[in-house]
């Protein structure tokens, strides 16, 4: 059975610094994302020890660069203490053998409805937040012990120099189903690096 079992994992979350600073004061937790694009499917997202990556994010949804229900105001990065749990490690075989078989099963479900299958189609990631879902929703149907978390690399942006299949945004996102499981919220530091608005006024 897929699972990550090697303590606790850093996770840093992009957000604006109102919501920011209430998690890191207890007064707010984070709210699953819903989007039909979020392609792990539905959950709290975090970028696995990048507090780096959480800022560029944070400062292109500001900026309206990055798709989000809510754009941040003032970009913020929160870091928090993630156990993940009975976690779906998609960076593992077996894993990867689950997600071919909800695929699969997908089909299945759409051809018996008369409905097309959902596409991938730039930053949108209908088909791949779907095959996620449909795992989940099938362990729920079958009554198996649900995950707590989705773990996956991404290889996101220009490769990292020319003919390399690493790119430049690479990096390990994880996506949290179980929101008990987050441990507590922190503040980056160096503080003027990673929340340099952590001072400034509206």
């Amino acid at each position: 059975m897929p699972n990550l079992s090697s303590g606790y994992i850093i996770g840093y979350h992009s957000c604006d610094r109102d919501l920011g600073l209430r998690l890191i004061n207890g007064d707010d937790e984070l709210l699953p994302s819903e989007n039909t694009w979020d392609w792990l499917g539905s959950g709290i997202y975090f970028w696995e020890d990048d507090a780096h990556r959480a800022l560029e994010y944070a400062l292109e949804n500001a900026e309206g660069k990055q798709k989000n229900k809510t754009p941040a105001k003032i970009p913020f990065v929160v870091g928090a203490v993630i156990d993940l749990g009975k976690c779906l490690n998609l960076v593992e075989g077996e894993s990867l053998a689950i997600l071919q078989e909800a695929y699969e099963g997908l089909q299945l479900v759409m051809e018996a409805a008369q409905m097309p299958m959902p596409i991938n189609k730039g930053k949108n990631r209908a088909l791949d937040c779907d095959v996620l879902n449909y795992i989940h929703q099938s362990n729920d149907a079958k009554e198996i012990q649900p995950y707590d978390s989705v773990r996956c690399a991404f290889p996101e942006g220009d490769p990292a120099f020319k003919g390399s299949f690493i790119t430049k945004r690479l990096h390990i996102q994880l996506c949290i189903r179980n929101p008990e499981l987050i441990v507590g919220y922190f503040l980056p530091k160096p503080i003027d690096k990673f929340n340099p608005n952590l001072k400034h006024s509206r």
